[in-house]
């Protein structure tokens, strides 16, 4: 059993987990029928199979030197070909389940896995590093609503929300791994601004993100959950500002993510155009 756990833990299980709730989530509060939302939510849980695996693979000899042995591959408990192999088997699924659902989503859905798998191709390592970010999250809620029996593009506000929630997802990914990172020649746009500039860019973007959708909606839980995001953001800054990394920063951007996704998901039919 050594093997198929420590393929589990390569997939970055808890962030797959995350997106494909998200998407699970906007599936069904879309209105999408059962069939087409389990097909959503199967492509969502390959195509974050693939990205994590495709990840532990790429970085494999950078976790090794700077010794992570959170990683399952860098402990030379699973090996580079098996992980490879995991990775292309799961894009290729997930492309094809995207495809299932209609031409348009499945090329969006194509898209994101494509610009996720740039970001672990090298991305990462440039002033750009957040750039697959944006792409990815902007286009989830498109995927969704273009997986419809009548295909519709998703709204302005719905587009631009997804794609904070990256800005504020990339930036808090490599928080705990600025210093490692920077050893092994990782300088990503987060590195860049350091812990201050990457910790407030994070909570700025998920309070834009709020009030974005709340603009976008007008609705009364929009508004009153865009206030939550809002005072959560402010706790989160006070909190980096005094440059310290704790469980409450992570648990303070859980809140707002959660916030900002129920927001988008109380838009229901209204995130497409």
């Amino acid at each position: 059993m050594r093997v198929p756990i420590a393929l589990v833990l390569s997939s970055h299980p808890v962030p797959a987990a995350a997106v494909t709730a998200v998407a699970f989530t906007l599936a069904i509060a879309t209105g999408l029928e059962p069939w087409r939302v389990g097909v959503v939510t199967l492509a969502f849980a390959a195509n974050q199979l693939s990205i994590g695996w495709s990840n532990d693979w790429i970085d494999a000899d950078r976790d090794r030197a700077s010794g992570r042995r959170d990683k399952p591959v860098a402990r030379g408990d699973v090996g580079i070909p098996t992980v490879r192999a995991a990775a292309v088997v799961a894009a290729v699924v997930a492309v094809l389940l995207g495809f299932l659902l209609g031409p348009a989503a499945g090329l969006v859905h194509l898209v994101f896995v494509a610009s996720a798998w740039a970001y672990n191709a090298g991305l990462k390592s440039t002033i750009l590093s957040v750039l697959p970010y944006v792409v990815s999250f902007g286009l989830l809620p498109a995927v969704v609503t273009l997986a419809a029996p009548e295909p519709r593009f998703a709204t302005w506000w719905a587009l631009l929300a997804g794609a904070l929630l990256g800005v504020a997802a990339h930036f808090t990914n490599v928080l705990p791994d600025l210093d490692d990172d920077s050893k092994t020649g990782v300088r990503g746009l987060p590195h860049r601004l350091g812990l201050r500039g990457a910790g407030i860019s994070a909570f700025g973007a998920l309070a834009l993100g709020a009030v974005v959708v709340a603009v976008g909606t007008g609705g009364p839980f929009a508004v009153v959950g865009c206030v939550l995001v809002l005072l959560v953001a402010v706790a989160g800054c006070a909190l980096v500002l005094r440059g310290r990394i704790s469980r409450r920063l992570f648990v303070l951007v859980l809140v707002a993510a959660l916030v900002l996704v129920a927001m988008l998901a109380a838009g229901g039919a209204s995130l497409a155009v």
